[in-house]
């Protein structure tokens, strides 16, 4: 009996097929043949694949639909490529996912490495020797730059492959924050995208393939990708492979649910997703070329490279739908219309997502939202600074202009009684509680600065949605954080940007030049996050869930605090060690974590005195359609699954890591007291919510009845959360509380 019916897709594409594929299929069956996949044995007996397996499997297929337009070729190798990915994933199953062999697996795949290298080993096995001919056939047509990007591409969905073990081996099931973004890094959909710009020949250019509008198409093909197949690959990956890497099995034991329903919950993030890609290739990717001047190549290269994405998830979900590979008997498959009139179908449903994401309405009375008590393991620690802090923060925040009238609002974004209230130095006195006074003090201003440019923006450009004035002002931001010594900087034309060049000139000073223009980035993607926000703010728009969790690590300044934590150690610690998946899930989980904390905290705030819809409580609300309390469980319980990850990361993962980066007791100490940081920081940012009054009832209603700022259709949202961690000489840190 099949575990689930499966759910009714939207796919707004149609699936076309290349007129190539039967040349392919015979070309890559030869290949395969060739590069010895189909003698290649396992380990109890027997092959991993014989011919009549992938006849059944039908990659050419696979790939005539992803792949509509392709000569043939092109087609042929694409099709190559898909077969060798697919027989590396089962081989590495055969090999290692039952044997638990983890330090052969290790080995193996550090080998595999070598095969994009121009001195390569000989083969030794048919994973090997169809790498190493695939690469070769490959790279010779493509730039430099996109080399790298598919060099990365291929080495993630290779070496998470051991992610994927070690949950086996220790019977661990991912939360779904961690699967989402494990699952871009071993799930190969982002290697797939690559692989797009090969066959349609439409290399993106390299100013643009790292901005937001491509990431975000590019995560948002790769979740629906993987969402996709995870629904169709339940029964084999879970059932009969004991497999735990699947979006169902996830959703069925993070929120207790039988399995059709968490199917269902799939399904309705996938179509999330799509409709996430849709906005931004309509909306986002034509402002980007049109601001980046891009050129007609530019602007053909990119819109081929956007359809070639729409053609792999039409042609995706067809080749799912047929292929022997998964889940897709008659009892299984979806119960909703087919053949004519199933694109009428398809609108509708995908209708009912969108309008359910733009039905948000402002200003609804809530109250108080009862709060669980959030799993905090760690003790906040205080600074002894911490009342000479407080007195200079205010004179900082007046000479800066911060209580100043301000445009768009009646007297200013704050007055010093609300700045007092705030209490941002008992926040940075937690987060740095070893920080000297002069430390302290930039802590605290870096805090005061990111938590009034929050307000500041909605404050004086929400009423009016003047979105380009707003991003104006973003622009000339930059101008405040000359990357070289001695550069002039224009004279400051408001609060804000006379506080960042001060704090600039005070925090920059002793940075390497690498440092500097990390710590620049950081501060520039906070602050055009902003603008992300205005932007849902005056569609109206509750944000999709994933779209939700990643931007609000940058509005609440995260990313930031990342970047001014390595500032103390830049050349002690290589970049590549955070750029390792057990950093990155532990600095992500911390930072969640504390988002999470301020969303608890600011929900009546936002959502009733602001008319805000940037909080992790409501977009749970809108995305399942339950109560306010039912979401705040969610969100808590979030937040827990993201501490016990933290705690495992930090205690079994971090060793395992430093032995097989071979890192000196140096980078190791630097390394644990990052880990100790952010303790500090979560710690301290939820004590801070529990002690400040901004959130509060009475200075709410305190607040509305002194009408500091006149009523706004779209007014000032809730503050950033808060934090900072320690620098060299100056210890920084910004957010929202």
């Amino acid at each position: 009996m099949q575990p689930f019916v499966m759910p009714d897709f939207y796919m707004p594409y149609p699936a076309r097929i290349n007129p190539n594929l039967e040349r392919s299929r015979e070309h890559s069956t030869t290949w395969a043949r060739k590069m010895g996949m189909l003698d290649a044995p396992k380990p109890g007996g027997g092959l991993v694949w014989d011919e009549t397996d992938l006849a059944r499997m039908d990659y050419g297929l696979m790939c005539a639909y992803t792949h509509p337009d392709c000569d043939g070729p092109t087609l042929d190798l694409i099709t190559d490529w898909y077969v060798w990915v697919f027989f590396f994933d089962d081989q590495f199953l055969e090999e290692f996912k039952y044997s638990r062999d983890l330090p052969a697996a290790r080995a193996y795949v550090d080998r595999l490495e070598l095969f994009m290298t121009e001195t390569p080993p000989e083969p030794e096995n048919a994973a090997e020797a169809g790498l190493k001919d695939l690469w070769e056939r490959t790279v010779p047509a493509m730039s430099d730059d996109w080399r790298r990007r598919f060099i990365l591409s291929t080495h993630n969905l290779m070496v998470e492959s051991m992610w994927e073990l070690d949950n086996i081996d220790q019977g661990r099931i991912a939360n779904p924050i961690e699967y989402v973004q494990m699952r871009r890094r071993v799930g190969g959909a982002p290697w797939s995208a690559n692989l797009v710009e090969y066959a349609a020949g439409a290399e993106l250019p390299e100013r643009f393939a790292r901005t937001r509008p491509m990431q975000v198409l590019s995560d948002t093909f790769s979740d629906a990708v993987h969402l996709r197949n995870d629904l169709y690959s339940y029964e084999r990956e879970v059932r009969q492979e004991g497999e735990n890497s699947n979006a169902v099995l996830v959703f069925e034991r993070f929120f207790g649910c039988p399995t059709q329903e968490a199917a269902e919950l799939v399904n309705d993030l996938l179509t999330s997703r799509l409709q996430q890609f849709e906005t931004t290739a309509l909306t986002e990717v034509p402002s980007l070329l049109a601001e980046g001047g891009a050129s007609p190549a530019e602007q053909i290269s990119v819109a081929a490279y956007v359809k070639g994405l729409q053609d792999w998830q039409s042609g995706g979900q067809e080749w799912h739908a047929r292929s022997s590979r998964y889940m897709n008997d008659a009892s299984s498959l979806p119960s909703g219309p087919t053949g004519l009139g199933t694109s009428a179908a398809t609108v509708a449903m995908g209708l009912r997502h969108r309008i359910r994401q733009h039905s948000f309405r402002p200003y609804e009375p809530v109250g108080p939202l009862p709060l669980p008590e959030p799993y905090m393991p760690f003790t906040h620690r205080m600074s002894p600074h911490l009342d000479d802090a407080r007195r200079y923060s205010v004179g900082w925040a007046r000479a800066m202009g911060f209580f100043d009238p301000a445009p768009g609002t009646r007297a200013g974004v704050w007055d010093e009684k609300r700045f007092i209230g705030l209490d941002l130095a008992h926040c940075a006195s937690m987060i740095h509680a070893d920080a000297e006074p002069e430390q302290l003090h930039l802590s605290t201003d870096w805090l005061s600065w990111g938590t009034y440019g929050d307000d500041y923006f909605p404050a004086v450009f929400g009423s009016s949605r003047n979105l380009p004035a707003a991003k104006a002002c973003n622009d000339r931001l930059s101008l405040f954080m000359p990357l070289e010594d001695g550069l002039p900087v224009p004279e400051p034309a408001n609060p804000l940007e006379r506080g960042l060049a001060d704090l600039w000139r005070r925090t920059a000073g002793p940075m390497t030049d690498r440092a500097r223009r990390r710590f620049r980035t950081a501060v520039e993607d906070m602050t055009a996050s902003w603008l992300w926000e205005l932007a849902n703010q005056a569609l109206g728009r509750v944000p999709d869930p994933i779209d939700y969790v990643e931007m609000r690590r940058k509005t609440f300044g995260s990313d930031m605090t990342r970047s001014l934590a390595r500032l103390a150690h830049a050349e002690t610690v290589p970049d590549e060690i955070y750029r390792t998946r057990v950093m990155h899930e532990l600095e992500t989980a911390a930072q969640d974590y504390a988002c999470f904390t301020n969303d608890l905290f600011s929900y009546q705030k936002e959502i009733e005195f602001e008319g805000e819809l940037h909080n992790i409580v409501l977009v749970i609300q809108n995305f399942l359609g339950v109560d306010r309390i039912t979401a705040r469980d969610i969100t808590a319980e979030l937040m827990t699954a993201r501490m016990h990850q933290f705690e495992h990361i930090a205690t079994a993962d971090l060793p395992v890591m430093f032995e097989e980066h071979d890192l000196d007791e140096e980078a190791r100490a630097v390394i644990a007291r990052d880990v100790q940081d952010l303790k500090d920081w979560m710690s301290g940012i939820l004590e801070w919510h529990r002690r400040c009054v901004r959130y509060t009832e009475p200075e709410l209603l305190r607040l509305r009845s002194e009408a500091m700022t006149p009523p706004l259709p779209h007014p000032p949202h809730a503050g950033l959360g808060t934090s900072a961690v320690r620098v060299p000489a100056h210890p920084t840190r910004e957010s929202r509380p």
